[in-house]
């Protein structure tokens, strides 16, 4: 069956994202008196954030509550912005702009996904420009759902908005476990993993998703 809908991770998938989003964590948690080792952090990227600093800070073994979560989020929100909207380090990944347009030959329609809040997303969408371009149709973020990632929730709402019904006609590339588990979870077609981001070869494929590719060149083969 066709696939008429591909799904995109942002951070490592798309995007350059050379530790930029694990330093981002370790600073708001320093922010706040916690020292966090990247071992720490890795595993959980791709999840809706303000979910992951809930998981790290009950790892640590502190006693928290919600305003402390709220104030790491923010803090964590307020690095990102600024580092999508100002350092020379934000651009596509290899090849990324180049599949993306043979896809949109091939007539895929193209979505996006994060684990980010929609205000960091906004500000991803804004500086790299792809909706102008007509390399993007449709992105969501995390908070704009019920749950995030493995959840479906944001696969399911770009299906409804691309008036895709067929699970199986929707394509999921990302970088991380939960990548792999929300396209497995949302009925995909095809569901692929990338090593250009937080995770190697060895630990995707433990959860095996269809393909893992080490360049976005390989896609467009694997649709249609």
């Amino acid at each position: 069956m066709s696939i008429r809908l591909a799904v995109f991770d942002i951070a490592g998938t798309t995007v350059a994202d050379d530790n930029f989003v694990a330093i981002a964590f370790q600073k708001a948690f320093r922010d706040f008196g916690f020292e966090i080792d990247q071992q720490a952090i890795n595993p959980l990227m791709g999840y809706k954030k303000i979910y992951a600093i809930e998981l790290i800070l009950q790892k640590t073994g502190v006693d928290y509550n919600a305003d402390l979560v709220d104030d790491i989020h923010e803090a964590f929100i307020d690095e990102m912005i600024d580092f999508y909207e100002y350092d020379n380090n934000v651009k596509p990944l290899p090849a990324a702009e180049e599949t993306l347009q043979t896809l949109k030959e091939k007539g895929v329609r193209i979505a996006f996904n994060t684990g980010f809040p929609r205000v960091i997303a906004d500000v991803i969408m804004s500086r790299l420009q792809w909706m102008e371009k007509g390399l993007a149709d449709d992105y969501i973020a995390s908070d704009e759902v019920d749950e995030g990632r493995p959840h479906p929730f944001m696969i399911n709402e770009l299906m409804k908005r691309a008036g895709v019904a067929n699970p199986k006609q929707v394509a999921k590339i990302g970088d991380t476990e939960v990548d792999i588990n929300e396209g497995k979870n949302a009925g995909c077609g095809l569901v692929v993993a990338v090593t250009t981001g937080a995770s190697e070869r060895f630990e995707l494929e433990i959860h095996q998703p269809d393909f893992i590719i080490d360049s976005l060149t390989e896609l467009p083969r694997l649709i249609n």
